[in-house]
């Protein structure tokens, strides 16, 4: 009786419910608009340079997927690269007999990863974070030895060979230089991004963050958090897929790294260099890890990660939230500072 009263509470608070302040929210703010313009920019400034930004924003979709799913709905992983093997080797086993359209390759490893997300999602609700981390891995290290057995269709150690990928719309070849690959890439990573930043924005997004902070209050107001969690990880799943789709369709080869554990602790690094919960800092935490690995590499190839090491402390120490958490404090430092000069501007015009 009391567990009908309080969902019929909830369908009524929700009735009510106004939606203007997540339109509100939803809306791009002028410093989004500049951000996008950089991909343009990039790929007039950084010509000599495209198949490196070209798996920046490979990276950056799957930096996303991972987010979404742990910055937001609160769910751990260390096995997410399992999503991303799936979707490359969907998308390059399709390519290699006969099926090499680079949008239904997308399409394809979408719906394999979520497929694959939505049977073990229930796994994960089943334990704690130290549970969904072992159930994770667990599940990555036996896609990964699959991988490793079945020769005949994944190649082994020796990767997947033979995938040819058709003209994007029948007209845009892949090049070695990389320019409709880069292109490429950077508009499934827009669209991607926009879809991802509309469903954050909405109720269902809002209600992720409120079953991270505290999922036994948002229980008790009658909102189904076993379903979110399972769609949430669904979705992560699928943005993963897309990722690795794109990683096979620009290199036509996949290799078994795809799936490895280093790929999913790579994953954790750049959401804490970039800051999690917070879209945006998905993508900047992947453009500082991988032109600091690009350039640290160059300098010191031996001893690259012992620089790379530094910068996440350094990082970690002055910027708990990452990238976009130092962000956010200097814009609040900038905003409380020119309020108070305006305040005394103010005071000082009153006082004449």
């Amino acid at each position: 009786m009391k567990k009908t009263i309080t969902a019929v509470a909830a369908q009524d608070a929700l009735a009510r419910f106004d939606l203007a302040p997540f339109r509100h929210a939803s809306r791009w703010h002028p410093a989004e608009y500049v951000f996008w313009l950089l991909p343009v920019l990039g790929y007039f400034a950084f010509s000599n340079n495209l198949l490196l930004m070209s798996q920046i924003a490979i990276t950056a979709l799957f930096a996303l997927s991972l987010d979404l799913i742990l910055g937001y709905a609160g769910i751990v992983s260390l096995g997410h690269a399992a999503f991303f093997g799936l979707g490359a080797y969907a998308a390059g086993l399709l390519a290699k007999y006969g099926w090499g359209d680079p949008l239904l390759g997308l399409a394809v490893a979408a719906l394999v990863a979520a497929l694959v997300g939505f049977g073990t999602s229930f796994l994960l609700l089943r334990g704690t974070d130290l549970t969904r981390l072992m159930v994770t891995l667990g599940v990555s290290l036996m896609l990964f030895e699959l991988a490793n057995k079945l020769t005949d269709f994944t190649g082994g150690v020796d990767g997947l060979q033979g995938v040819e990928m058709k003209p994007l719309l029948g007209l845009y070849s892949f090049d070695m230089v990389g320019r409709t690959a880069y292109l490429y890439c950077a508009a499934v990573l827009f669209i991607m991004f926009w879809l991802a930043r509309r469903i954050v924005h909405a109720p269902f997004g809002q209600s992720l963050r409120g079953i991270h902070q505290n999922g036994l209050r948002m229980a008790a107001l009658g909102v189904p958090v076993k379903s979110r969690l399972v769609l949430a990880y669904t979705v992560g799943a699928a943005y993963a897929g897309v990722a690795g789709a794109l990683l096979t369709q620009t290199n036509q080869f996949v290799s078994i790294d795809v799936l490895s554990f280093q790929r999913s602790a790579e994953l954790l690094l750049i959401l804490v260099l970039g800051g999690t919960g917070c879209l945006y800092g998905a993508l900047i935490g992947t453009i500082v890890f991988m032109v600091a690995r690009h350039l640290l590499s160059d300098i010191n190839p031996q001893y690259w990660q012992f620089w790379l090491g530094l910068l996440l402390v350094v990082i970690v120490l002055f910027a708990r939230d990452g990238v976009m958490g130092g962000l956010r404090r200097v814009g609040a430092w900038l905003v409380k500072k020119s309020q108070a000069l305006q305040n005394r501007t103010d005071s000082v015009r009153s006082a004449q």
